[in-house]
């Protein structure tokens, strides 16, 4: 039976009982709209089709993508943003497969999201095994569930099922497979599932006692804001627990923007796991208290037996690693859970501030040369122009190469979700798709990606799509023609220079033949100006500067190498 026979035959039974019927695909995008989809990114292909003619009848955008890699950034990184998950589609076997980078980018950095593949007929098999691969065997260890659809009127309970688990703590990738007689299949209407709220508990008292014990006796405390301290769930509790107990405090990469930059309190950004001058002060603690710390990013300092005591603040219990194992736990929605705990807290600290005369000195070694005017720009001059131009709310979006060590460290935030850094899978190619998504959801902000040549070329396809969207987007690539983080380690490990140069396409002219503009910064007094009328000028800018390197021997390997890894006071 073809499948048009199969939708006729299912029609003529609903004529018989008397009940309105439904399509499979139908009952999807009712579901999906049910969970207030706005937008569905990706590369529909032919077990598709079923979907995206629903689409087409919908409210939901179907915003096709070059490759569908990016649809899965974009869709990630709308979760990041929002809390909400976004929606990818792909066709089976390659297409699907092509998610994969994705899944494990939302998997690893904690985003919900939900990705739909299509699938061969289930009930049939006139094309025998052509394209098909064990697509839910294969997301399983990048998902929280994957889920192959084998009844239509199950729909609208399975997406409801995909989205809760989507965003319970700890949010992540869901995977949903729809063959496509399932997607045309034509079923008795079913009602979608309605949508309610699940509060996360706050941490049971005996915990909250115990930080407070331990918090109150520290000497020296110190807090640090991990990953899952930037959730976009409400976190006013985060920063007023800062602002009541006085304590000083630093940041990992992905907790960057938690509480602003420019406080007085403000230690620095752990961007390597030792030995940097943010280290001073962690190597002195004899208390810290690590809020929303996941493991999956490099370690932001390394335990060991000796050291500071750690209370682990999170919305699930600590993962115990060998480099990070608490000796107390807070577990619970973190917000409220530090408003509870700074009652018990406030007003009772004499030591809280007792690392802060370290403050001026580790910021300024931080912010040493950024003034300096060579060419190439270095990274310190490159962050520092960038920051002229960018307002409090302008969001970073940085693919993954050398240079986020550097906007890590050097870069200073005001308001959570500025920076879009990936440092738990740390993959290339993320960076466009990102800011991408960024410049969509805020298209009242300054937006730029940051990206190396090598990053920028893995996705540079999606210059099309950001032009076709009429995003407002500076792209600046950092061209030194070579993938410069492994060429940095070559160097470090005394290998030869040997197998990491590429040659790179003129930017400016790869950029107006998207229907973008494109510059190549000249000098370093072009390089603040070019920005500011890249913005001003509106539409997709691309911008491509050279960068000099040399600055990561000297600093992050001779500089830091030199540092004598002190003593735990």
């Amino acid at each position: 039976m073809t499948k048009a026979q199969a939708n006729h035959a299912s029609s003529e039974q609903g004529k018989k009982t008397g009940q309105p019927t439904v399509k499979g695909s139908d009952l999807l995008v009712a579901a999906l709209e049910n969970e207030g989809v706005d937008r569905i990114f990706g590369v529909p292909g032919e077990e598709n089709l079923d979907v995206v003619e629903s689409l087409r009848n919908s409210k939901i955008q179907l915003i096709l993508t070059r490759h569908e890699q990016a649809a899965a950034f974009m869709a990630a990184t709308h979760g990041r943003l929002t809390g909400r998950p976004g929606v990818c589609i792909a066709t089976l076997g390659p297409g699907a497969l092509n998610f994969s980078t994705g899944a494990a980018y939302a998997h690893l950095g904690a985003m919900p999201m939900v990705m739909i593949t299509g699938q061969k007929a289930i009930m049939s098999s006139r094309q025998a095994r052509f394209q098909i691969v064990d697509v839910i065997a294969s997301m399983k260890p990048l998902t929280k569930m994957t889920r192959q659809i084998v009844s239509a009127a199950s729909i609208p309970t399975i997406v409801r099922d995909a989205f809760r688990t989507a965003m319970e703590e700890r949010p992540g990738p869901v995977h949903l497979e729809l063959p496509e007689d399932i997607a045309g299949e034509k079923v008795p209407a079913v009602s979608v599932v309605p949508v309610h709220p699940i509060e996360i508990p706050v941490a049971h008292r005996t915990a909250l006692d115990r930080a407070a014990e331990m918090i109150v006796k520290a000497k020296r405390p110190l807090i640090m804001f991990g990953a899952a301290s930037s959730r976009p769930r409400g976190t006013h509790g985060i920063a007023s627990f800062v602002r009541r107990t006085g304590i000083p405090f630093f940041n990992t990469q992905m907790g960057k923007g938690t509480v602003p930059g420019g406080s007085n309190l403000y230690m620095g950004t752990a961007a390597l796991s030792e030995r940097d001058y943010v280290h001073d002060a962690v190597d002195k603690a004899d208390l810290i208290i690590s809020i929303g710390h996941d493991t999956v990013e490099k370690p932001p300092f390394i335990m060991g037996p000796t050291g500071p005591q750690v209370i682990h603040v999170g919305y699930q219990s600590a993962t115990v690693e060998q480099v990070f194992f608490p000796h107390a736990e807070v577990v619970g929605d973190v917000g409220p859970s530090l408003e509870a705990l700074a009652d018990r807290i406030e007003g009772k600290l004499p030591n809280a501030g007792a690392l802060l005369p370290l403050r001026e000195e580790i910021l300024a070694k931080i912010a040493d040369r950024a003034d300096e005017e060579r060419w190439p720009v270095t990274p310190q001059r490159l962050i520092h122009d960038i920051r002229k131009v960018m307002p409090e709310n302008g969001i970073l979006a940085l693919d993954n190469g050398m240079y986020k060590i550097w906007f890590a460290r050097n870069y200073r935030t005001y308001v959570a979700n500025t920076v879009l850094l990936d440092n738990a899978l740390a993959t290339m190619g993320a960076g466009l798709p990102s800011a991408m998504m960024a410049a969509m959801l805020h298209p009242e902000r300054r937006v730029m990606a940051v990206c190396g040549d090598g990053g920028f070329m893995m996705n540079s396809q999606e210059l099309e799509t950001a032009v076709r969207l009429k995003l407002n987007l500076v792209v600046l690539i950092l061209d030194d023609g070579a993938y410069g983080m492994i060429r940095w380690k070559q160097a470090v490990d005394d290998f030869p220079d040997f197998g990491l140069t590429f040659g790179n396409p003129d930017f400016v002219a790869y950029a107006q033949s998207y229907g973008a503009k494109g510059t190549r910064i000249e000098s370093l007094e072009a390089l603040a100006p070019t920005l500011e009328a890249a913005f001003q000028g509106g539409g997709v800018h691309v911008v491509a500067v050279p960068i000099d390197y040399s600055e990561n021997i000297r600093v992050l390997v001779d500089e830091l190498r030199g540092r004598a890894q002190p003593e735990p006071a």
